[in-house]
């Protein structure tokens, strides 16, 4: 009741990040319906395309996990322990909230499935949705229960384990004191307009680099040397996408997950990378707060931007096997599956770029203190993004176009 309580009065952004996980939710669960509905016809077979939802089930608990993190009802106020709203308490409110999105979701798939086999309101549609959700079957109510219960559960799992093991991590970056009060200054900068501000910003001190660059660079080349391989095989092991009867080699799927693995870690060492580059050669006070942001930002922002990357550059890879008149064999479930994936992982972007937005208030807050103009915020941003697109779109390109030459030969 608390959990409700505290979701009804939260601000309307926060609401609507929630029933957009209540949406991805429901698209899943519709996936997983229409999968059992398609095992109930053809039960040959019919296994190996419940892999296919897994795409967008990891998706989706992504985004759940992100939309979490940025809850409002954690962040830390005054005189909340002291009526037993600790650490854990909070988390256990989060995943409760969660729970509850990802629930509501699960129910909607579930009332628009039965719409569409005509156990509610008739066949709609002429019937066209008979064969493939076997609307002349009844439906096996244990399986329906347990595919149903797979997004809530997962993404509630996620999302406690995420928040009880962030520890430190979130509590923004390590700022120094604006100088002035017994302390000498941060130090000069180059040149250019608004030098002066270096000196006076408190400038976050420089994050650790993560270590997962050289693993996400070898996952990356090994998930393309699989989908090499497995692309000369041709379909004998095929995975039938669940909306086409055509299918795929197993291995390219296994291929891409490696490569978007791989990715997503790398992500954040390529962002940390982005706000050294951003700092070398005698940098201003611009370049300088925009870098060190970045480098601090690097564990939040880099892995959603990993994925991101991978998700984006499979789209490529698959739109460049066909030609402009070329019929795409791709049917209305694999179509959902597709805006699932990339809706689910350009929000769980947006969401951790918004999270990262309100670690970093207060250093906003110090900057206009000491009397930095608000356009030297906006142009770090604008700088911080500029950087991470001049990187990450030639990165996509090129995983793209490296991912499509064997399937396309």
């Amino acid at each position: 009741m608390l959990a409700l309580r505290l979701g009804r009065r939260t601000h309307l952004l926060a609401q609507l990040r929630r029933l957009l996980v209540a949406a991805a939710s429901a698209g899943v669960g519709f996936l997983l319906l229409c999968t059992l509905g398609w095992a109930m016809g053809h039960p040959a077979g019919s296994t190996v395309r419940l892999l296919w939802c897994l795409i967008p089930l990891a998706a989706t608990v992504q985004f759940a996990v992100a939309v979490a993190r940025a809850d409002p009802i954690l962040r830390p106020r005054a005189g909340l322990s002291a009526v037993g709203l600790g650490p854990a308490r909070l988390t256990a409110l989060a995943a409760t909230s969660t729970a509850v999105s990802c629930a509501l979701g699960s129910a909607l798939a579930l009332l628009f499935f039965l719409h569409l086999r005509g156990d509610l309101t008739g066949m709609p549609f002429d019937g066209e949705a008979a064969k493939l959700l076997a609307a002349d079957q009844p439906l096996p109510l244990g399986a329906v229960l347990t595919l149903l219960a797979v997004v809530p559960v997962l993404a509630t799992a996620a999302t406690a384990l995420a928040l009880r093991s962030r520890g430190g991590a979130d509590r923004g970056p390590v700022r120094e004191r604006v100088p002035g009060a017994g302390q000498e200054p941060v130090g000069e900068s180059g040149a250019g307009p608004g030098a002066d501000l270096a000196s006076a910003a408190p400038v976050p001190h420089p994050a650790p680099a993560p270590g997962g660059l050289p693993w996400g660079v070898a996952l990356t080349a090994a998930g393309l040397a699989v989908e090499t391989y497995a692309s000369r095989g041709g379909a004998d092991s095929a995975l039938p996408l669940p909306g086409h009867f055509g299918g795929s080699p197993a291995g390219v799927l296994a291929g891409w997950s490696l490569t978007a693995l791989g990715l997503a870690l790398a992500g954040p060492g390529i962002t940390h990378l982005c706000g050294w580059l951003l700092q070398i050669l005698r940098p201003g006070a611009i370049r300088l707060l925009a870098g060190r942001t970045l480098m601090a930002e690097a564990r939040r922002i880099g892995r959603p931007l990993g994925v991101l990357c991978a998700v984006l550059s499979g789209v490529l890879a698959a739109n460049s096997l066909y030609g402009p008149g070329d019929e795409r064999p791709f049917g209305p479930l694999t179509a959902l599956g597709a805006a699932l994936v990339i809706g689910c992982t350009a929000a769980t972007l947006l969401t951790a770029t918004l999270e990262a937005r309100q670690v970093r208030a207060s250093t906003t807050r110090t900057l206009r203190l000491a009397g930095a103009p608000a356009a030297l915020v906006r142009t770090a941003a604008a700088v911080r993004a500029t950087t991470v697109l001049a990187v990450f779109t030639p990165l996509t390109w090129a995983v793209a176009s490296l991912a499509a030459i064997p399937l396309s030969g």
